[in-house]
């Protein structure tokens, strides 16, 4: 269920790992020039062809959140242009961001160095020679969060509690009661960035367990795990997400609660006669009817 977009999976090759064996960062040439705010596609300027010696990096805004850490998910968006003729290599901004792991084996050594101690919030200007076929490259990556955050919201009694560790992976631990036999969405964390709209695809950290005796089943939070896209409001997922999902908000953690019906009943899993538990984060939402982006 996972989509990427064709210009993403081929930066991974051209962007993220161009120039490993070129010379230590240093700072990008005064003649680039970045307009846009963090979290927006940028614009760049500069006068093609231009030359691009070795890696160079900038940073263009510091970011608040948390410091990226080895091992441990990094989400981005990115634009890359031809440091040739200036034409567009890869981007993100108009489809899904796109989740590493915080590695040089995942990001490419370059890539890695560029973002290594840098905080969530964070846009990077990165200048990279071009080897093998490939040109030189001018590229913008904004850092994005891995986790939920907003206004911490209180749930209702009688519902499974959730707990947060230091990197915002959740606990849930559920209650010695029957299930609801409706659906249950209730906001944790409620974050404000847009709503989510039928259509789009979203970005999230969850996990899965069941109500019967709280076990985990699925999760984006275990080791080697990344964040996941799906699409939302089209019938792809359990009914349940997409009832307690839409028009939720970017940014907030959603607690789910969905009996069999809302959940995989009908299904080959072993859970189709279950009820579930999901603690979703929701990181991104694009695309949908009108085409916008989040």
């Amino acid at each position: 269920m996972r989509r990427r977009l064709t210009a993403a999976l081929a930066a991974v090759v051209i962007v993220g790992g161009l120039a490993s064996g070129c010379s230590a960062p240093g700072n990008p040439t005064p003649s680039v020039e970045v307009a846009g705010e963090p979290g927006k596609a940028p614009e760049l300027h500069f006068t093609t062809p231009l030359d691009v010696p070795r890696q160079r990096v900038r940073v263009l805004a510091p970011g608040d959140g948390p410091e990226l850490a080895d091992g441990h998910p990094v989400l981005l968006d990115f634009y890359a242009e031809s440091a040739q003729d200036g034409s567009v290599i890869a981007e993100t901004y108009s489809g899904e961001p796109r989740a590493y792991t915080m590695s040089p084996d995942s990001l490419g050594p370059d890539l890695y160095n560029a973002l290594h101690g840098r905080h969530v919030g964070a846009r990077i200007l990165q200048e990279a020679p071009g080897r093998e076929g490939y040109p030189a490259t001018v590229a913008v990556y904004d850092i994005l969060p891995t986790r939920a955050s907003g206004e911490t919201v209180s749930p209702r009694r009688g519902l499974p509690t959730v707990t947060r560790g230091p990197n915002g992976k959740p606990t849930v631990s559920v209650p010695d009661a029957d299930p609801p036999t409706d659906v249950v969405a209730q906001p944790l964390i409620r974050g404000d960035g847009p709503q989510v709209e039928p259509g789009q695809v979203i970005t999230v950290q969850y996990v899965g367990v069941t109500w019967s005796d709280g076990k985990v089943f699925d999760s984006t939070w275990a080791d080697g795990k990344l964040p996941a896209d799906f699409p939302i409001g089209v019938g792809s997922l359990p009914k349940g997400w997409d009832e307690g999902l839409l028009e939720q908000t970017v940014g907030s953690q959603v607690l789910l609660v969905l009996p069999p019906g809302a959940g995989f009943a009908g299904t080959e899993k072993d859970l189709s006669d279950q009820t579930v538990v999901f603690v979703v984060d929701i990181l991104a939402a694009r695309g949908g009817i009108e085409g916008g982006t989040s």
